[in-house]
């Protein structure tokens, strides 16, 4: 009998891997947003300056989660990869408000949806946050 391809291929996926690629895309969905406000033009996204950090950060994360077996959790190796691209996420936008803060700029929404969704990755890969198995 001929297997039909599975027409879904992220159901196989380990809920770690799943919930990494989740967690990636939402924080590339927060560098859309506004980073910084400036009262006289509008505002500014995360595609600045050290925005870019948290841009690589979100492709590492992207890339590991697709690399070796879906079904299994990351290997130790993939695990220190994806914790670092967690860890960029934060820093990129940490260093970001740092050098505009001193500007008088306000901080957008962006900004700190994406420092946020860096900590939750990172605490969810150390095993902080646990999710719960389906019963």
């Amino acid at each position: 009998m001929e297997q039909t391809p599975q027409s879904n291929p992220f159901a196989t996926m380990h809920k770690q891997r799943l919930y990494s690629l989740i967690i990636a895309g939402v924080a590339l969905i927060t560098m859309i947003l506004p980073w910084i406000s400036l009262s006289f033009l509008g505002s500014v996204n995360g595609f600045r300056s050290w925005g870019w950090l948290s841009f690589l950060g979100i492709a590492a994360i992207a890339i590991s989660v697709f690399m070796g077996n879906k079904e299994q959790s990351f290997d130790p190796m993939f695990k220190n990869v994806v914790m670092a691209g967690f860890g960029a996420i934060a820093v990129g936008a940490i260093a970001f408000y740092i050098r505009f803060s001193g500007l008088g700029l306000s901080s957008g929404f962006g900004l700190w949806a994406c420092l946020i969704l860096g900590l939750v990755g990172l605490a969810f890969i150390f095993g902080l946050i646990k999710i719960p198995e389906n019963k």
